[in-house]
């Protein structure tokens, strides 16, 4: 798909810091100060190329042999930076069962089972359940439950499951395979893939608005706001759009890539973050905390995702790998080289655990986990 002439370009320069330290050879820490900036606005532009400069990277052959190194953290040293009371394993196995046991009850077979079948297929494939647990956690640190929050960690799942969907789809990624099984349309066809998508997104609205208990109703429409922002033209679909659209665009730089990233991923996990802490009673500025703490989970997942595209197989990661690499797509290790994404991604997690200094850290173990579980994930 090509880019229009009409470019869409966000009214804020979030990642001028950390790519001018780069650019300038910068060995000190990075600064993340963009993350805690607005990200959502856009302006209209005829520019072309998107930005107008360009840092220099390395080439591919120097990619190439850089992606021959791992040192991506061991998933066993998440137990260590918790509390020694909290086993962050059970938990995370505990809330994964909950969250699919919720999901299999309100997206159960039903006429036309196309449909549904297709729903279930990908929504109940397993996955980390990243964005329910931290739902789930945010609501449990100020005082909510499970119960208040799983309606809305379950449609956020709905709606992560959805962007998958559409993400594979021969128009977007044309991707085969994804969390190890044959993508949505290749086992029912793109229109009912399509169609399937859709109907997770409209009902995880319907879900929220019906089937969240024991929250006052003020707090249930600030989710639904939330989340609707979060997926909507200045959200999810605006990190897409501008990804799809320069896809085979050489001039794509640190800072297009974070918007893209900031939109395409961050805002997911950010909301769900925010959700869940809206839905326990958090105060307006503990909400603020959160949401730069997951913003910079949000960004940090996607580095690592990179990260994994070039040192892992497609059996490890349960979806194609290298696939980016061969597109030639603008990645982290790309950009700024195997060494220094994974130095960005050391800063942001830093950076996000930094935002639960405030909280109690017994009560914010879950947070604290979850952190080191995405900044450590293998797949």
């Amino acid at each position: 798909m090509a880019a229009s002439s009409a470019t869409m370009v966000p009214s804020s320069s979030f990642s001028s810091a950390f790519s001018n330290s780069i650019a300038a050879g910068h060995t000190g820490k990075i600064d993340l100060s963009f993350l805690s900036s607005s990200f959502r606005g856009f302006s209209v532009s005829s520019r072309s190329p998107f930005f107008p400069f360009q840092l220099h990277r390395p080439g591919p052959s120097a990619f190439v042999v850089a992606t021959l190194a791992n040192e991506v953290i061991s998933p066993e040293r998440v137990q260590e930076t918790l509390p020694d009371v909290f086993d962050f394993k059970a938990y995370m196995k505990s809330k994964a069962a909950s969250v699919h046991k919720a999901l299999e009850e309100c997206v159960p077979m039903r006429s036309p089972e196309r449909i549904h079948d297709s729903m279930r297929y990908s929504l109940l494939a397993g996955g980390k359940r990243i964005r329910p647990a931290l739902c789930i956690a945010a609501c449990e640190l100020f005082g909510g439950t499970e119960a208040m929050a799983m309606p809305s960690a379950c449609a956020l799942e709905m709606i992560h499951t959805m962007s998958l969907i559409h993400d594979d789809l021969p128009c977007m990624d044309n991707d085969d395979l994804r969390r190890g099984k044959p993508t949505n349309h290749k086992v029912f066809g793109e229109y009912t893939a399509v169609l399937a998508g859709d109907a997770l997104l409209a009902f995880a609205f319907e879900h929220i608005a019906r089937d969240t208990k024991g929250v006052p109703s003020d707090k249930v429409v600030k989710v639904i706001a939330e989340v609707a922002k979060a997926i909507g033209p200045q959200g999810l679909a605006a990190g897409q759009v501008v990804d799809v659209a320069n896809e085979r665009n050489e001039t794509v730089d640190l800072e297009m890539l974070e918007f893209i990233h900031l939109h395409k991923t961050a805002a997911l996990l950010e909301c769900s973050v925010v959700s869940g802490a809206i839905l326990g009673g958090a105060a307006d500025e503990q909400v603020e905390k959160l949401r730069i703490f997951a913003r910079c989970n949000g960004l940090l997942f996607q580095v690592v995702d990179d990260i994994l595209d070039v040192t892992r197989s497609s059996e490890e990661l349960g979806k194609t790998a290298g696939k980016d690499l061969v597109a030639d797509k603008a990645t982290y290790p790309k950009l700024l080289g195997l060494d220094k994404a994974r130095e960005f991604a050391l800063e942001l997690k830093q950076k996000a655990l930094a935002q639960l200094n405030d909280f109690d850290k017994a009560k914010a173990a879950p947070l604290y986990g979850l952190t080191e579980y995405i900044a450590s994930r293998q797949n």
